[in-house]
């Protein structure tokens, strides 16, 4: 049996808390979002109706009491330094709070472009040790879930770790898809392999691997230590997945910290939520299911709140009300900006600053920031980018050899709009 959290452990938390630098890798194009990540990294994606991404992360970081935050930044982060800057800086730097960016400098001597996610901290290890943290914790910008890292950092400490990966349960079918662990029944990590091609199950259950979450807290001494170690190997590809975790698992303090212990559930809630919105269909499922009834993640928890930026929209509406066009939205989340003028929107998200014109119809769809859609269009089981602009009369959804040749279809049958595949079909 796999040992869980100790329980009333770490009453000096909060105070190591504050010794702690958070990393948050946000440099990545998650090129499996296809064109959604032509002119944005994945962190930056619009997500839920008025967040990004990385507001997940960076609302855990501020509400498990961590104040000092570095995001490290490289493909296309025009984007993503503009929603920090504008949403996050409320901290105060005179209390020692901070979220600095940190793009891709070439800062050591090779003068390389981060080659992985280890070499991205390690080409700002002066910054880091400016900050002299005894604890760093380095996350992934690009998931979507609620997480107290305090409790995280609470079993570090007691399981007196090196490091300490957070670990969740993957089906096996996915589970090349991360990095898979084999561990003992105190959690200690006996195995760890990058992206195996034939991941090992947990013993006893053949259909489900133990996954890393690319969540990892170090000591930061040994942090160091273990960078300066890796830059200097040729064969190394620099990775704390492929390559520094693994170098570390022999000596027995490699931890697994399971993510049903620091999940950050409300009463109603039936499962640890964490998604990687990696792929087209993953990040559609994700955002329609916010609309159901009682979905997955829990937006509205007033003691875990989502911080973001937020833009001064005036509250969404809905106009006309005869036999022939209604403006009515059902099943569906409607963010500020939005008009919906004699138009039916069904099961569908809209981000802000979405219009909706008369004899429209949407249905379980996701239409991000300053769409339009034109009169009598149909959109069914899509995805519209940013600052489309739909034909009027234009359907999708019914055809799927015709959207496949307009537009992207994924084999689940879900299109993806962009302007540019817009412009081809007027050319």
């Amino acid at each position: 049996m796999i040992q869980p959290l100790e329980k009333g452990f770490g009453s000096d938390i909060p105070q190591r808390l504050r010794k702690t630098l958070a990393l948050v890798l946000a440099g990545g194009r998650g090129s499996r979002l296809k064109a959604l990540t032509d002119w944005h990294a994945k962190p930056a994606i619009p997500f839920g109706g008025k967040f990004r991404i990385i507001d997940f992360t960076l609302s855990n970081c501020i509400n498990s009491g961590i104040r000092r935050i570095g995001v490290l930044t490289q493909y296309k982060a025009h984007s993503l330094i503009q929603h920090v800057q504008r949403g996050w800086g409320f901290l105060r730097g005179e209390f020692n709070e901070f979220i600095e960016l940190w793009p891709a400098q070439q800062r050591t001597d090779g003068e390389n472009w981060y080659r992985g996610t280890a070499d991205a901290v390690y080409q700002n290890l002066d910054i880091i040790r400016d900050h002299a943290p005894e604890y760093v914790l380095i996350l992934a910008g690009d998931h979507v879930y609620k997480m107290d890292y305090g409790k995280m950092l609470a079993d570090h400490v007691s399981r007196d770790a090196a490091v300490t990966v957070a670990c969740i349960e993957v089906p096996i079918a996915k589970a090349s898809d991360f990095g898979v662990m084999a561990i003992d029944e105190n959690r200690r990590v006996l195995r760890f392999d990058e992206k195996p091609l034939r991941p090992q199950p947990i013993p006893g259950r053949p259909d489900v691997a133990l996954a890393s979450m690319g969540i990892y807290i170090f000591n930061a001494e040994l942090l160091y230590d273990l960078l300066e170690t890796d830059a200097g190997l040729d064969m190394s590809q620099h990775d704390f997945g492929r390559d520094v975790i693994p170098s570390l698992v022999p000596t027995g303090r490699v931890v697994a910290h399971r993510f049903e212990d620091s999940c950050v559930m409300d009463g109603g809630a039936e499962e640890a939520y964490w998604r990687d919105v990696g792929t087209i269909d993953a990040y559609w499922e994700a955002n329609v299911d916010l609309c159901t009834v009682t979905p997955a993640l829990n937006m509205y928890d007033e003691n875990w709140p989502i911080w973001t930026d937020l833009k001064q929209n005036p509250p969404a509406k809905f106009v006309f009300d005869s036999d022939d066009r209604r403006g009515l939205a059902v099943d569906s989340l409607v963010s500020g900006g939005c008009i919906i003028s004699g138009a039916t929107v069904r099961r569908s998200l809209l981000f802000s600053d979405v219009r909706v014109n008369s004899f429209c119809a949407v249905e379980d769809s996701v239409l991000l920031p300053n769409v339009e859609l034109g009169r009598r269009s149909q959109i069914r089981r899509a995805i519209v980018d940013t600052g489309c602009s739909i034909p009027p009369e234009l359907v999708v959804g019914e055809d799927p050899e015709l959207d496949a040749r307009r537009f992207f279809r994924t084999e689940k049958g879900i299109t993806l709009i962009t302007r540019r595949m817009l412009e081809k079909l007027t050319v």
